[in-house]
Formats: structure tokens, sequence, C-alpha cells
């Protein structure tokens, strides 16, 4: 990590208490998210209806309980005090505090944020960090997209704010938000604001900041407060961190602006009709921009302030609204100062990513990566959730109805949550989910491997991670289980730091002893080495709801054995690394090589693997003893490609200690009672065997439907599901009931998960990713030995390496401009595609087209399709190497 900024957050560590412990350039950060309302949070209904309960109308006027929200913001480390932006164009009925959105059940898809913004660039200390944001002229049509979203039915495409026409002419502005930091506690903000427009045009630009309202909920709580001390400066006392003063430069007409105050506690007239509560609610500041309302305090003291800025800007022009936060000094806040702390560390994130990412790297890919890298740091976010507390309410509050305590999340007393994690994203996901964190450690490894490390490491402490040894997944039902990718992330995290912090997985590896127990406890109730496990992340992907069965039906998952066969080999080496230095690690390599001899033998033994067809399915096992194969080609019986790992010399000597019990698996005893699939396949060259789940044979029968573009390999990358369910649906008999499955290439039809931006066929980078990386391991084991037709039906061989560097580009391609100028993530939009001020900006969808590659779901999950920025940082983490991790 090159020059000043390896300097400031290499003394990370390892904090064993949060982020309070770490380097004072974390301390403030882009740790806001763009919503929090409609979270779980927030919802104290007894039926649990989150989006109902607390919908965007309320965000403005009721005061958050455990975070806040706000628009190209920042916060400090404990969310005590905010910085952000709110604009107003003159016509829309409120100020544009938030992001606006469709919640789950107001639109087709639903669970959809209706705006245009970026993240442009970042470094991970936030020493710099810049965002942009497009906003209608025109009074924004939050009415129309509800109604045309909610008339639409899931075979039309979501209705976006573009299709309303309201950036016809350009009649938008164009907002630029930089935040600098002079030193760890002295921030810089600056807001450009240009006219896209060909008229003149005036908008109302708003910093604001406020506290986090943390004294309503207990009594005798401190309340902070902010105060006008000069014309164009405010004074912030808070009891954790003192005072400090915000200081607000004059605007483009030499004025100073008009400073505005609030209190940030709830309207309970406005929302619940009752009298009461402070006479300058949180809203106060919108009603008296927008409505001319007596609603802000005439004395200028309050917990919620705005500096009010009147911008007129020709068509074309752009003007600048510049705030500083920092500790109080009699230096300067603006000036040549401050143009030079925003040159030099522009400057050093130019040096930054110089270095991090290869110089062979064209620009165009060199753009996506850092904006990939730019999003995955602005998804750090604050998360607060005492999920105790949450269940028995706040003494000074109402209690919360008596079915929350045998409701959601009521097993997970022990979470009590303070801390800044990754998040999917900002908007659609402002909380964290198990597995997508552990995809985010890879991509925020070349650019903050100490914080990829935590936050591995965070989710096993005892504060998140169950005392039955049970990762929380996420929090719409922390039960629920995901994937078990902490410890291939914890490799990956690793591999890209260097190979030198052993004490990391050291550190790991207890807890993840504990969940993988867990696992074997909990999910494989027959002990027959067979795993369920539920959807899995893989929402519609199977003709069953696989989280919600028939009653007394059991599911055995072909991807829910995988990731336990997957979990065995990954554990393996971390133990064989780990007992390099500490020889009580041998036994655990054995535990791990027996777990993963069972799984894989139960796999094809017990009718997972289906011979004639050559591929894997899950297999229902109803009450009444009928057993019925799920036979949908998708990317469930792709994973099993996932479970290779290659053996030295001195591991394998270990393992044929075992002799009789696995010298059958081994290829040591051709009389031995145990199948021969031949899954130990001899490196060329060397001492080493690669051991997998899928013999050698079967590997070339799985690939032929990999590598066929009329199945599952697609222009960008592999389909979550065959496209030869197009013509050729399934249709399976379960339960009296004919369930059908068929491709769909974008967003599900079915509202088996609610159809809200579920998918069943497109490309999903994690699992692509997953296929990838160990296809790449599988290839240097095999070397030119390992030749396939690709694609499949082409009549062309190549090896195999070079089959996954085609899909790697593939995969990359999905971001970058083809021949034809347009970026495939874009879609069909064409101002997107060809506009200037769009078409370089680049937005990291949930999943894509699995025609088209047209980005779908929630379209700043910059979260596991983050790891684009990798598949361009590292093309192969395998290559030169003898064996995979050296073993």
């Amino acid at each position: 990590m090159p020059g000043a900024e390896r300097e400031r957050v290499a003394s990370f560590g390892h904090p064993e208490d949060g982020l309070y412990d770490a380097t004072p350039w974390y301390h403030w950060g882009p740790y806001l998210s763009e919503r929090a309302w409609g979270t779980v949070r927030e919802d104290y209904s007894p039926d649990g209806e989150a989006w109902t309960y607390f919908p965007h109308d309320h965000a403005r006027s009721r005061a958050y309980r455990w975070g806040e929200d706000g628009m190209g913001g920042i916060s400090d480390v404990g969310q005590n005090l905010c910085l952000a932006l709110a604009l107003w164009n003159g016509r829309d009925p409120i100020l544009k505090e938030r992001m606006f959105g469709l919640s789950g059940p107001e639109g087709n898809h639903g669970e959809d944020v209706k705006e245009y913004w970026w993240f442009l660039d970042a470094l991970p200390s936030h020493a710099w960090l810049s965002w942009r944001y497009h906003y209608p002229q025109s009074e924004f049509p939050y009415a129309a997209l509800l109604a045309e979203n909610a008339r639409r039915d899931h075979a039309q495409p979501e209705f976006e704010l573009i299709d309303t026409g309201i950036f016809d002419d350009d009649r938008y502005w164009v907002v630029d938000v930089v935040h600098a930091k002079a030193d760890p506690h002295d921030l810089l903000m600056e807001i450009r604001v240009t006219n896209a427009g060909p008229d003149e045009a005036t908008l109302h630009v708003l910093p604001q900041l406020w506290f986090r309202n943390t004294w309503s909920w207990d009594v005798g709580a401190v309340t902070p407060s902010l105060a006008a001390t000069g014309p164009a400066q405010v004074t912030a006392q808070h009891p954790r961190f003192g005072e400090l003063e915000w200081e607000l430069a004059p605007g483009p007409d030499g004025c100073a602006p008009e400073l505005l105050f609030c209190d940030n506690e709830t309207n309970t007239a406005r929302l619940y009709g009752s009298p009461g509560g402070t006479g300058y609610p949180k809203d106060g500041i919108n009603d008296h921009v927008v409505g001319g309302a007596p609603t802000v305090n005439p004395e200028r003291v309050g917990t919620k302030g705005a500096a009010w800025y009147r911008l007129t800007v020709p068509p074309g022009e752009t003007q600048v609204v510049r705030v500083r936060l920092r500790p109080p000094t009699p230096s300067p806040a603006f000036g040549g100062e401050f143009d030079a702390v925003l040159e030099q560390r522009h400057a050093e994130a130019d040096e930054f990513y110089g270095e991090v990412i290869p110089a062979d790297v064209d620009d165009d890919a060199r753009l996506v990566a850092r904006q990939a890298f730019a999003g995955m740091i602005w998804g750090k976010q604050f998360y607060c959730y005492d999920v105790k507390r949450w269940l028995q309410g706040d003494p000074t509050q109402p209690p919360p109805p008596p079915e929350r305590r045998g409701g959601r999340n009521a097993g997970w007393l022990n979470l009590d949550a303070r801390d800044v994690l990754s998040m999917p994203d900002p908007w659609e996901y402002p909380w964290f989910a198990a597995w997508d964190m552990a995809f985010h450690t890879v991509a925020l490894a070349h650019v903050d491997p100490a914080f990829a490390k935590y936050q591995l490491l965070v989710l096993c402490r005892e504060w998140f991670q169950n005392p039955n040894g049970a990762l929380p997944a996420y929090e719409w039902s922390f039960s629920d289980t995901n994937p078990p990718v902490h410890a291939w992330a914890a490799l990956h995290v690793w591999d890209i730091d260097g190979r030198r912090d052993t004490d990391f997985l050291a550190r790991l590896m207890p807890k993840l002893l504990m969940n993988f127990t867990w696992w074997v406890n909990r999910l494989d109730p027959e002990g027959d080495h067979l795993f369920g496990g539920g959807f899995l992340g893989l929402d519609n992907i199977s003709a069953i709801d696989r989280s919600h069965l028939p009653p007394g039906g059991r599911l055995e998952q072909a991807d829910g054995t995988t990731w336990m066969a997957f979990y065995s080999l990954t554990l393996l080496e971390i133990a064989v690394i780990l007992a390099e230095k500490d020889d009580a690690w041998t036994d655990i390599e054995v535990k791990f090589i027996e777990h993963f001899v069972l799984i894989v033998d139960a796999m094809h033994s017990q009718g997972l693997w289906d011979e004639t067809d050559g591929f894997f399915y899950d297999v229902f096992h109803s009450s009444d003893g009928e057993t019925v194969p799920i036979k949908v080609r998708s990317i469930v019986g792709v994973l099993p490609l996932m479970g290779t790992v290659i053996i030295g010399p001195e591991l394998l000597a270990t393992i044929q200690t075992l002799q009789k019990r696995f010298a059958g698996f081994l290829g040591q005893d051709s009389s031995a009672d145990v199948p021969d699939y031949g899954r130990v396949v001899p490196i060329p060259g060397t001492d080493a065997v690669a051991l997998g789940v899928v013999p050698p044979g079967a590997v070339r029968r799985v690939l032929s439907r990999v590598f066929d573009e009329a199945e599952f390999l697609s222009p960008y990358g592999l389909r979550a599901l065959s496209r030869y369910h197009l013509d050729h649906p399934v249709w399976v008999e379960l339960g009296g009931s004919r369930l059908v499955v068929g491709y769909e290439p974008a967003e599900s039809r079915t509202g088996m998960f609610g159809g809200n931006s579920n998918w069943r066929g497109p490309v999903w980078m994690p699992v692509n990713y997953l296929v990838l990386r160990n296809l790449q391991r599988y290839s240097r084991s095999l070397g030119s030995a390992g030749e396939v037709e690709y694609p499949t039906g082409s009549g062309r061989t190549q090896t195999l390496a070079e089959c996954t560097e085609d899909l790697r580009t593939r995969l990359i391609s999905l971001f970058t401009r083809g021949a034809d100028g347009r970026r495939p993530c874009h879609g069909w939009v064409d101002k997107l595609q060809n506009d200037p001020r769009w078409r370089d900006h680049v937005t990291f969808y949930e999943y894509f087209h699995g025609d088209n590659g047209a980005g779908l779901g929630a379209s700043h999950q910059t979260g596991w399709t983050g790891l684009v920025a990798d598949l361009i940082c590292r093309p192969d983490p395998f290559a030169g190497a003898k064996s995979a991790w050296d073993l």
C-alpha cells in the first residue's frame, strides 16, 4: 500500500472492542446510510411489517432510534454527529434530504431506489471521498413512480426515474460532493453545483449538521447542542468529543448563508395527531424552507442545523459551497489552505490507485476498478442494533407489543452491535449480511486489508456470533442460513495481504470451528453427511421454496452439501498454514479430511449426483417416503466444482497414515470397500495431488454444460439457470402440486420470495467468482492435460487456464465499454450509454441479465459485485504457484 495513505491505515491493527480502538483516521468516515427508514431496527409494530411501519413519508418527521441517513454524508465512528447534504429545486413538496425509493410491497419488483448517484472515488482512510448526484430541476415525480410501478406486473420492467422524462433536455443539476481531511479531525466539505440545463435556474443548497438522537431513549440522558456563535459559524457540543466548530464560507454572491435550527425529535403532531414534544421538530427546517412555516428556532440553537445557500446558476456553469468542521482554532477556515488540502488528497488518491491497480490494466478497466473500490469504501456503515433492548423497549418509550418477544430475531439476545460494517448497499440493504460481507473483504483487502480482516473477525465475536456457533445471516432473519464462506474469504484476504498475518487466521479459526460444528449438528439431521440449509442465498433457483418445505419433507441440497465440503477444505487449508508454527493443528487437518471424504462419498452414493445427466441435483424426501430429484440445471449443480484443494507431500503423508479408512479414496488400495471415484489426481511434475468433490471425468461432463452458450455460458459470465430450460421447463410433482421452473434471464416472475428483485437466471457475480477462482486452481493441477472444448460445440479446444481467462474477461466486460462503445451494465438506456455526464459513472448492480448483461436488482450493490475490482487487479491468484496455497 503506497505512500501517505499506507501510513494512515497501517495502525488499524485488530481492535478488541470495535473501531473506537482504531487509528484516528477512521474516526470520521462515510458511515451514514442512504436509508434508515423501513429497516427492521426501526420497526416496533406487532406484525413485523417494517416497510409500512416506518415509510419514506415519515422519515423527515420521525427521529430514528438506531441510525441516521443522508445524502453524500459522513459521521463520526459512533454516529453521534452527522454532516450531509440537503437540496431543494424550488418545486418539490419536500427537501431532498435522503434517497427516495419503493418499499417492498409498493412495486412490481419493489425494494428499489429511484435516484441516480455514484460513488466516484475514495481513500480507505476517508481522507478523500467523492460523490455525485443528478437532481431534477422539475418537481420530483414521487406519485408517478409509485402509481406506475404499482400498476405494472412482474412481467414488465421497473418504471425508473429516467423513464418519466424528467431528465429530458438536460434539465437537472449535477451535484458533486467532496470530503477531504486536513488531519483526522479537520473535515473539509466542498459542494459543486453544475446547471446541466439550457436555462438559468435556482437551487437551494443546505449542508446539514445534526446529532443522532441518543437522548430520547434513556432516563437522564444528556442532550448535545448546536448553537450559532457567529453569522457563519456553529458550535457543536457533545459529551463524547467536546467542542467542534462548523464554519460556513460565503456563497457565490459573497453573502453568508442563513443558519436554521430545529431539534432532531419526532413531530408527534404531524404523525400521530398528538400535541407535545418540541416546538421545532425534526422536519422544522423542511417546513420552513419549503413552506415558510415558523418551525425553526429563532434563538438559533437545537440539535439539527442547516446552512441555507440560494444559488442562481446560468446554464452550463458551476457554483461552489464550502464548509468545514474542526476543533476550535484561530486559523482561517477557507482560502489557499483549503484548496491545497483538496489538491493534495486528490493527488494522494491518484498515487494510491496507481499502485493498487496494476500498470498493465487499460484506462477503462482502471476506471471500473477505482469506482468499485470507491463503492466498497463508501459502503462502510455505522451499524447499531441491540436486539435485547429492541425486543424489550426503551425505558422512556411505550413498551413494544408482546408479539415481538417471540417474533423476528428473538433467539439472538446476544447480538449487540455498535460497529462500522461493510454493507451490501447503503440504500437497499443498509444492514450487514454475513456471506455478502465475506465477499466484500476480498475486494477490500486490496485497499484496506486491516478493515477487511476486522470484518471477518468481528462477525465471529461474542456480540455477533450466537453461543451455539451460528453466524447471524442478515437483519430480516439472523437465523436464516448463509453459505459458510468466511474461511474461504479469510484465505484470500491473507493471500492478498502478502501471506504474512498468520495470527489473523489463528484468531479466526476457533470461532470458525464453532460454526462448522453448528452446521454439522444442525443441518445434517439424518447424520448421512448430506446437508440442507434452505434457500442459501439462491432465492428462486428451485421449483420449491427451499426454506419452507411441505410438512414432514426433507431436502438434501447439492449446494448445502457442497458448501460443507468446501468449508472442510478451506478449514483444512487454514489448519495446514497454522501447523507450520504449531503442531497441534495437525490433528485438525485430519479432522477436515475425514469430513470431506464422508461428504463427497455421500454426494455420489446417495443420489445427489445423477450419472445419466452428469450433473448434481437437490433431492426431496417426502413424509410418505417418496424421493423426488429436483432436476433443475442451475448453479446449484455447478457449485461442486468449487470443491478442489491441492495437497502437498507432507500433508499427503499425514493423510496416508489413516490407511484403511481412506485408502480407497486416495487410490492406495483398489480392494478397499470404498467407491473409487478417482477424485485424487497427481499433479504433473510435483509431489502434490489435487483432491476434489468432482472426479476428473465428471468435471468434463459438468463443464460441457457450464461452457455451453445454449446453457450456462453467457457473453457476460455464467447464468444462474441453464438457458436450456427456456424451451424445456422442468415440471416437478410434489405433495399433490405440479411445480414448474423455466429459464428467466432477468428478475423472476414468481412471487415465491415476494417477487421483489429476486433472481432466477441472471449472471450473479459471487458464484461466478467462486467457480472461476476454483477452476483456475484446478487448471494449475492439470496443466496442458486439462484441455476442454470451449465453448461447448464450437470444435475449439483450449486449456482450462485459457477458458477461465476468457470467463474472467466476460465478467469484467459487464462494466467496460465494448466495441460499440456501450457498457452492458447500463442496459438499453441511451442516456446512460452515450451522455458524457452519465456514461462513465458505473453502478455495480446486484446481478445482471443473463442474455444482454443489463444491471438488475439493487443498483448500488457495490458489495459482492465489487469483486470485479479483484478480477481486474488479480487475474489469477494461483498463477506461477507450485500449488494453490503452497500446500
